[in-house]
């Protein structure tokens, strides 16, 4: 039934029924609206984002492990340079220990 058929019916019924039923005739009429809206939303947006949905499900993208990548390989060459130049090279063990594990533990969700 379109849009148009469900209104000419619930005036139709409202009608019928007298104005006494107006209210329960047009609340009914909103709700199966209202249904409808949601369902044609829905399937507009299970047709702009199928990808999306996925992705949010299948952990990080290789973009993201790369750009962890570089930016864990950049903070670790400042930092080795920081502390040598501060002759606390004791201190480049955690520094790289650090960066190992955040980079273990993000890259062990892969599942793609």
């Amino acid at each position: 039934m379109t849009t148009g058929d469900e209104l000419r019916a619930a005036v139709s019924a409202r009608r019928d029924l007298g104005p006494e039923f107006e209210d329960a005739v047009v609340e009914s009429f909103l709700d199966r609206m209202g249904n409808e809206i949601d369902r044609r939303v829905d399937e507009r947006v299970a047709q702009l984002t199928p990808e999306a949905g996925k992705a949010a499900r299948s952990g990080p993208t290789e973009g993201q492990r790369l750009a962890l990548a570089i930016v864990s390989m950049s903070l670790g060459a400042v930092m080795t340079l920081v502390l040598a130049f501060a002759d606390r090279t004791s201190g480049l063990f955690w520094v790289w220990l650090g960066i190992i594990v955040v980079n273990g533990i993000y890259n062990s969700n892969k599942k793609s």
